[in-house]
């Protein structure tokens, strides 16, 4: 008997660095988590993300290389994504771990209420810090960005600025000389002016003329060019 037990002890000894140990799941979790912040995050930005626990039943073999991390179709980072978690080996597993995402930078948020044509300067907006992985129209980060364009729609004060809300680019600019004409019994007036509001072809703006100063509607004809209304 004695010698039976020793036999067992010594087949346990053996075959115990044999059988692998499981991966754990949180170690999975924590490597999406991980992932996503090296691969997913902006210069400047403040990541928070936390990973959804996984079903409690499944079971991983140990994997003998490096788990890797992506995101299926390289979709772009939103408030919730599907890590895909793998074992790079023949036949190694793959685990989707699902992860709510929060990244907040800097945006730009409007400062007072714009109308449609407005263009967009450094006293119409302002920077604020943003989620902007919950902002499903995108954002728009500095002025550059906007690049002469105007806005296609009015906006309240406080309004996160998208790409989507703005129109073409600016025919006319605040601060512009412009040159101002009216059509009076079929014969074309022409005066210098300058321009207290922005916006693209057929925006309505106030100017000024440069002669008299009197401020005048008109609408924007071209670049440069606005028809002073009646």
């Amino acid at each position: 008997m004695k010698r039976l037990a020793a036999a067992i002890v010594a087949l346990s000894s053996l075959a115990c660095p044999l059988m692998a140990a499981a991966t754990s799941l949180d170690d999975v979790r924590d490597i999406a988590v991980a992932w996503l912040k090296e691969n997913r995050s902006l210069p400047g930005a403040r990541m928070e993300a936390q990973a959804d626990s996984l079903d409690s039943r499944l079971r991983l073999a140990d994997c003998p290389a490096r788990p890797s991390a992506s995101l299926p179709g390289n979709r772009p980072l939103g408030a919730r994504v599907s890590v895909a978690v793998h074992c790079p080996v023949p036949g190694g597993w793959t685990v989707r771990v699902p992860v709510r995402v929060k990244l907040f930078t800097q945006v730009l948020v409007t400062s007072r209420p714009l109308t449609r044509g407005d263009g967009i300067g450094a006293a119409d907006v302002h920077a604020e810090e943003r989620d902007v992985a919950s902002l499903a129209y995108g954002y728009i980060a500095a002025l550059d960005q906007v690049d002469g364009r105007s806005l296609a729609r009015p906006l309240n004060a406080g309004t996160v600025l998208t790409p989507g809300m703005l129109a073409g680019r600016q025919a006319v600019r605040v601060g512009d000389a412009v040159s101002m004409e009216a059509t009076v019994e079929g014969v074309t007036i022409r005066a210098d002016g300058v321009a207290l509001g922005a916006g693209d072809a057929g925006t309505r703006v106030k100017v000024r003329n440069a002669s008299s100063g009197r401020v005048l509607d008109a609408v924007v004809s071209g670049p440069g060019v606005v028809a002073v209304l009646p």
